[in-house]
């Protein structure tokens, strides 16, 4: 009853606590309309959260909000009214729907008609539903209120408690932790999160990205912790830029006292579940793998890429036992299929079985972990101790046919290890560009009639090995031919490709991938009476694909947020043409030398006798940077670029 006389007092509340004394019709009058807020399709007039906590975690939690629709493509998007989540963790209750006509009639919404299904899924089958209820037709200026109740969280349960609401506490027993999102692709007027805690639970919070109105009041044994921002306008974002959650502001708020303690539970509660427990089964295929295995990196690497490759990424439902607990290996290794948290339970058991001592990791894929300890996870790791006496990360998701054991795309990256005696919130660290380089050799000779004939090798490792492997994994070894070849024509529409070698591109244990080819491209260089002016293959933009820096848009002078490329990287391009004995070279490019603290360019023509060098090399020290570094980046950037515009120049002299 005092949950529900809560939730009552906010809502009531709701619509006079922000400055305004009006009927509702009046309150959607005075909130603006399209011709105030011309780029947008809809204005969130409020949006309220009340959070009641338990002392056991258990959170009731009751959101309230009214929605102004501007123009038609916004009551598109406004038809339906819909909640997804996850029935084992959490309930749903779309509460109440109201309808504010631009004309002044009300349409409440008969709640028999809310429809409860499955969600659409993809790879994931954990059995997640969705809450909606179609709205109807609406027309510019007319407004939908909602009043949604749920409690629970986003994480399910280890144990299978059938009690009306215990199944809904969160794994962390006594503790609340959450993660508010102060931003919206659509103007909001006003936000509020209100959480009502015992007294005896202390709350730890942090704002970022912003500033944030806030308050603490008591009632009787509870304390009050209100936030409140107005006037919220979406971010205008920028191409690459970082996630939203690391400009945008947000609220950070957790009874969990530090990182440590997180360590430790999540350490215990798999250990308790069993969730690395090595089966007779497991034991044997592991000495299988391991034989021949001469070296502790040998051992770690055999069995790292063993639960990659073969352990294919597909969640299925498997009741209790989701969220943080990582399934039982013996289970992985039986369904050879998992997500993240079984790919890196099952190399644990593994790891385990060989004599290491492993434990699971959580961590953020695409966007930063700040230091209130709230869940800011979606993604789990494996990581293991070697004779260093250092722990080492290791992830059997992210490098399926990857010569690496810990992808580099997961470079700067925060994660929390789980380990009995606790550990504290780290930072993955940089891979120095020369891992992830890039190498093209090319040997030609231009001949009198313009056409270009020679040979070219390529070499690449770390994730620019990833990068070219891709090409051909993704496709049908019929058309590996065709890939090579189709770079090639993106050069000239002309090319013809010959003695095309790149070895076995799936067996990427053999070494960094390799490629070698000839080719010949007629009417190559251009004339214009005695003039002949040509592009090197190098400066023309050859194999640009897995040069993903060379896509950045660059008309951007300043960036007003941090940005990512795909990782740190290495580029070196060596060019040499032998050109005809009776040609006059007129006009070289100028040297180019980019030379900055993170990234650098530098590109160079050089001639000896009739041999005309090109060279080039390219060094991006980083995967996400920061918004100073743009100027620099850009520039390195633009230099590589700007050599397709830059042709050599000759005068035929007979």
């Amino acid at each position: 009853m005092r949950k529900n006389f809560f939730s009552l007092l906010f809502l009531l509340s709701t619509v006079f606590s922000f400055g305004y004394n009006h009927p509702m019709q009046d309150l959607i009058k005075s909130a603006g309309d399209a011709s105030i807020y011309t780029n947008d399709n809809l204005l969130i007039v409020f949006d309220s959260t009340l959070v009641n906590v338990k002392e056991s975690g258990l959170s009731y939690i009751t959101t309230h909000t009214l929605t102004k629709i501007l123009n038609y493509k916004g009551a598109m998007d406004m038809n339906v009214v819909k909640f997804g989540y996850d029935p084992l963790s959490a309930f749903v209750e779309i509460k109440k729907v109201v309808i504010y006509r631009n004309d002044g009639s009300i349409q409440v919404l008969d709640m028999k008609l809310v429809m409860d299904y499955p969600a659409p899924a993809r790879a994931i089958y954990w059995g997640a539903r969705e809450k909606m209820i179609e709205i109807g037709r609406l027309n510019p200026g007319d407004a939908v209120e909602v009043v949604q109740f749920r409690k629970g969280f986003t994480y399910a349960l280890l144990t299978g408690v059938d009690d009306d609401d215990s199944k809904y506490i969160p794994p962390m027993k006594g503790h609340y932790y959450d993660i508010v999102e102060f931003w919206n692709s659509s103007p909001v007027k006003v936000k509020v999160y209100r959480i009502i805690l015992p007294k005896d639970k202390p709350l730890q919070y942090e704002v970022y990205n912003g500033e944030l109105q806030s308050s603490i009041s008591f009632m009787g044994d509870k304390t009050v912790y209100t936030f409140t921002k107005k006037e919220i306008l979406p971010i205008k974002s920028e191409s690459r830029m970082v996630a939203l959650s690391d400009v945008a502001t947000k609220l950070l708020l957790s009874t969990s006292p530090d990182w440590y303690s997180k360590s430790k539970w999540f350490y215990k509660v798999n250990e308790v579940f069993g969730s690395f427990h090595v089966t007779p089964e497991v034991q044997f295929k592991v000495n299988d793998i391991l034989k021949g295995s001469k070296t502790e990196q040998d051992s770690i690497s055999c069995l790292t890429h063993w639960v990659a490759d073969e352990i294919r990424y597909s969640g299925i439902s498997m009741g209790c036992g989701e969220g943080y607990t990582l399934h039982k290996g013996a289970m992985t290794f039986s369904d050879r299929c998992g997500v993240c948290k079984d790919k890196a339970g099952m190399l644990i058991t593994m790891l385990r079985a060989a004599g290491f001592k492993s434990y699971p990791a959580m961590t953020m894929a695409g966007s930063r972990i700040d230091y209130v300890p709230a869940d800011q996870f979606n993604h789990s790791v494996t990581i293991v101790k070697l004779k260093d006496n250092k722990y080492h990360l290791l992830d059997p998701t992210w490098v399926p046919f990857v010569r690496e054991l810990w992808s580099s795309a997961e470079q700067q990256q925060q994660y929390l290890m789980g380990l009995p005696e606790g550990a504290d919130l780290a930072t993955t660290p940089l891979s120095p560009p020369e891992n992830h380089y890039l190498k093209v050799t090319i040997n030609s000779t231009l001949s009198a009639d313009g056409t270009l004939t020679g040979s070219l090798s390529l070499s690449a490792e770390g994730q620019t090995d990833a990068s070219v492997r891709g090409l051909f994994r993704n496709s049908s070894k019929t058309q590996w031919f065709q890939i090579v070849e189709k770079e090639i024509l993106k050069i000239s529409p002309l090319a013809e490709v010959s003695a095309v070698e790149y070895g076995d591109p799936i067996n990427y244990m053999a070494g960094p991938i390799q490629i070698k080819l000839n080719f010949r491209i007629p009417e190559y260089a251009d004339f214009s009476g005695s003039i002949m002016m040509m592009t090197p293959l190098t400066a023309a933009g050859i194999f640009k694909v897995i040069q993903p820096h060379l896509s950045f848009e660059t008309s951007l002078k300043e960036r007003k947020y941090a940005f990512k490329d795909r990782c740190s990287r290495q580029v070196e391009m060596n060019e040499t043409i032998k050109l005809p004995s009776y040609v006059k070279i007129i006009s070289l490019p100028e040297e180019k030398n980019n030379d900055g603290s993170i990234c650098s360019f530098k590109g160079s023509y050089s001639l000896s006798g009739t041999n005309l060098t090109v060279k080039t090399k390219v060094t991006l020290g980083k995967r996400v940077y920061e918004a100073q570094d743009w100027p620099e980046f850009r520039d390195v950037v633009n230099a590589q670029n700007s050599l397709t515009e830059e042709p050599v120049i000759f005068q035929i002299s007979h």
